[in-house]
């Protein structure tokens, strides 16, 4: 999202550089204020900071876990790699996560979810196939894969863990959005945060913190990203 603002500010300021050159010079220096702000890490680790720290890591439950919902994420089928190398990064440390809780409680049952979109396998499919290859034995794995989103995860997945004790494993920065979908099904699982962009967010500040970076970039996109979820939430709830 700050890329795409700051690419539509450039273009701006390219087009009105002989019409309007007040609005061309404004432009262009917010275009590239918004881009340079966003790729530096104490912006991006201080705003995503917020949405990752609301829930604390998972730790051994006092009870017994029925499940361990792990939200779908994304992947590229591509037959000649394993499962695990199909993963794009976000569903990777999901599984893993959903894995390292499952060694804690291995009474439980690994729930996966997510469609395919365009692609000839679901993301359910493969992260059971990943989990398979990691060692899950297939008759712990339920698979859901016609969800297209965190919403419809939750409204099919629901059903099936209604008065059972359930962990719901999601990025950190998504966590708190998810577990507020599920719980407006009725459901009100134990929060397992996977995955951290800012694992030190009150670091001492050093002077190659300010070099503009493409992570960085990528970590206020998610930060956007996830406030609107958060307003489309508030308003449609």
């Amino acid at each position: 999202m700050p890329l795409n603002i700051s690419l539509l500010l450039l273009i701006i300021a390219a087009l009105f550089f002989k019409l309007k050159p007040k609005l061309s010079r404004t432009s262009l220096i917010a275009g590239a204020l918004i881009l340079g702000i966003s790729s530096i890490t104490p912006v991006a680790d201080k705003t995503i900071a917020p949405f990752e720290q609301t829930f604390e890591s998972f730790s051994r439950s006092i009870k017994p876990i029925s499940y361990i919902v792990v939200l779908g994420c994304g992947h590229a089928t591509n037959h000649a790699l394993p499962a695990t190398s199909q993963l794009k990064a976000c569903s990777l440390r999901r599984l893993v996560e959903g894995m390292r809780v499952l060694k804690l409680h291995p009474e439980a049952k690994l729930i996966v979810s997510g469609y395919g979109l365009y692609d000839e396998q679901t993301n359910a499919e493969t992260v059971q196939k990943a989990a398979i290859a990691l060692g899950v034995p297939n008759a712990k794995i339920i698979v859901e894969p016609y969800p297209k989103d965190t919403r419809e995860e939750a409204q099919l997945i629901a059903p099936r863990v209604k008065g059972k004790t359930t962990v719901l494993v999601t990025d950190a920065y998504h966590l708190p959005r998810a577990m507020k979908y599920f719980e407006l099904e009725g459901v009100k699982p134990i929060p397992a945060p996977a995955g951290y962009y800012a694992i030190n967010p009150d670091q001492d500040f050093v002077w190659p913190h300010l070099v503009p970076s493409a992570k960085n970039l990528q970590t206020s996109s998610i930060v956007w990203y996830e406030t609107m979820g958060r307003i489309w939430q508030w308003l449609a709830y």
